[in-house]
């Protein structure tokens, strides 16, 4: 794969993201294939943030171990980040206040001072620095500086010519300097799409427009990072289309007007991360014993409590599966990239309202707030299917007799009315209840009502989604992950693969109900299994071992520090296990 690596860092506050996407931007329009990755402190102003693009000629979905060019606006956007440089890479650092940047290794690294903060000083306001940036990393990978202008006049447009002329001046400042003080020159790989052939965007903003494409017209929600853009987007388009947002007072409330939604026959959801899903518990166990639909978006990041809201990590699987007193039937789903988060969120509804019960659909920070260049989405690929009984089927009920929660249906799925229906029932307790929905506490009733609602997923093929394999008739190792390590572990087999190794890919799709035949039989042909846990207890280990034998075969490779596994990691762990 040809590809390039791009970082910018600086302090929170000072421009860093807007400098990230006006080069992203740009690139994309031009056909790259890229994947840009934010990582920032939970601070309004002050601390590191720094945003990575990877630029390749290929589809990707992780933006790299290593760097090609670092754009710094201070010395610790060198001190934290200079370490992923390559021999023959560029560093540019603002000279206008750091006047030497300290280095205290031995990398071949070209060294570019430019200062860059003096520069928007002189065409009138320091906040074009990002532009003089942009303008100077153009010039380090030999692009035409004037393919940025339309980006700034879409940026600007209701700022006035003069302000786009400024910031168009403010490129080529930047462009020019490089040019005439340095003569690097790093090659860009060759676009392989036209322009504006790809959109650019978010795992959380895909989201957001799968669920609309489903047919939602409601979403409740608290505000929680990484899963506030998801609210964002369905504030930006669902009122088009006659869709109503909520900011509710807490993450319960969101979820149980969600259930309300659900219940009058709305497609309804929420949003947050694990904070915001162990509060949601209750409402869970309502919308289990309810049977009414539900889909919960669960953005993952690093806990517990607070923890580090700004970093991502995948321990939420146990709080997904197991979460809610009680026992309810559920469905979780673990897309692996931007693409299928759309789609996933489209099926998350069909089956939220095929088998009425709650489908949570767990994405992380890495997937959620990093941005990927993807071909438009198809949104008649996934059909909307309904599963509210028909007026005409009622009819039959005209005596009152219909059973909103009848027993004797064989796959546990009772006819669902909805509210305006004549001859339906409305009842949704959260007691327990006899099939017309009247409470009760007697055993044997309680006993089949338990039994009819658990049997509802024995119809469910967890295949239906599928989990990834990599398709090797014979491999040693088998690597397993779920959700976003999507990426950093196929690209890690494709490296061990070339080193001679043999190695399998599994990449689960689905937590609830587990795949355990398809994956039993993809374990029996590994001698060791590795699986890449981003957490720190193993949870996903613990998880294959409830569901599938060969427990001896199974080591696990941890990460808990914030940060998205490396392709290193993976390969090195692979390596210790096949050489141990």
């Amino acid at each position: 794969m040809k590809d390039l690596k791009w970082k910018v860092g600086g302090a929170q506050g000072e421009g860093i993201d807007s400098t990230g996407e006006i080069f992203a931007i740009t690139l994309n329009r031009l056909g790259y294939y890229l994947y840009a990755y934010r990582h920032f402190m939970s601070l309004i102003k002050g601390g590191h943030t720094n945003y990575k693009v990877r630029v390749s000629s290929e589809p990707i979905n992780y933006h790299g171990d290593d760097l090609d060019i670092l754009l710094a606006f201070d010395q610790r956007s060198i001190d934290e980040n200079y370490h992923e440089l390559k021999d023959g890479s560029i560093l540019i650092y603002d000279s206008s206040k750091l006047k030497e940047a300290k280095i205290t290794t031995d990398k071949k690294v070209n060294v570019c001072p430019i200062p860059i903060y003096d520069i928007a000083q002189e065409l009138g306001n320091s906040i074009m620095k990002n532009m003089v940036a942009a303008g100077a990393s153009c010039a380090a990978v030999g692009l035409d500086v004037n393919i940025f202008h339309e980006v700034i006049e879409d940026i600007f447009a209701k700022k006035g010519e003069q302000i786009i002329n400024s910031n168009k001046e403010a490129i080529q400042k930047g462009f020019d300097y490089y040019q005439e003080h340095f003569n690097v020159r790093l090659e860009m790989p060759k676009p392989t799409g036209q322009p504006k052939k790809n959109i650019f965007i978010t795992g959380n903003e895909a989201v957001g427009l799968g669920a609309l494409a489903a047919g939602c017209r409601f979403l409740a929600a608290y505000p929680i990072t990484p899963a506030t853009e998801v609210m964002y987007t369905a504030l930006a388009h669902l009122p088009k289309f006659g869709g109503k947002i909520i900011q509710a007072e807490d993450e319960i409330a969101a979820c149980l007007m969600a259930i309300g939604g659900n219940y009058v026959g709305t497609r309804s959801m929420t949003s947050t991360s694990g904070p915001g899903l162990s509060l949601m518990m209750e409402a869970l166990g309502l919308s289990g014993i309810s049977e009414t639909p539900l889909v919960i978006i669960d953005v993952q990041r690093g806990g517990p409590g607070t923890g580090l809201p700004t970093k991502t990590e995948q321990s939420d699987i146990n709080e997904m599966i197991y979460g809610s007193h009680g026992e309810i039937p559920r469905i979780v789903m673990t897309p692996t990239t931007t693409d299928e988060a759309f789609y996933f969120t489209q099926h998350a509804f069909n089956l939220a309202e095929k088998y009425q019960c709650p489908v949570i659909v767990g994405t992380d920070l890495m997937m959620g707030m990093s941005k990927k260049s993807v071909p438009d989405f198809d949104f008649d690929q996934v059909k909307i299917e309904r599963a509210i009984i028909s007026q005409e089927e009622l009819n039959k009920y005209s005596d009152g007799s219909f059973k909103r929660y009848r027993i004797d249906v064989e796959n546990g799925i009772s006819p669902r009315s909805i509210p305006g229906q004549p001859y339906g029932r409305y009842v949704a307790l959260g007691n327990e209840h006899e099939e017309t929905g009247i409470e009760i506490e007697d055993p044997e009733t309680r006993i089949a009502m338990m039994d009819k609602r658990m049997k509802k997923l024995n119809y469910f093929d967890p295949n239906e989604l599928g989990v990834y394999f990599s398709n090797e008739d014979q491999f040693d190792t088998l690597i397993v992950g779920f959700g976003s390590t999507f990426a950093q572990i196929q690209e890690a087999q494709k490296l061990l693969m070339e080193q001679g190794e043999s190695v399998g890919h599994l990449q689960l799709k689905i937590l609830e109900p587990f795949p355990t035949k398809k994956v039993q039989e993809i374990v029996q042909k590994a001698k060791r299994v590795l699986v890449v846990d981003n957490n720190a207890t193993g949870q996903l280990l613990g998880l294959l071992k409830r569901e599938v034998n060969e427990h001896e075969k199974f080591t696990k490779l941890l990460k808990y520090d914030g940060n998205p596994f490396t392709i290193k990691e993976i390969v090195d762990a692979v390596n210790q296990e096949v050489n141990a």
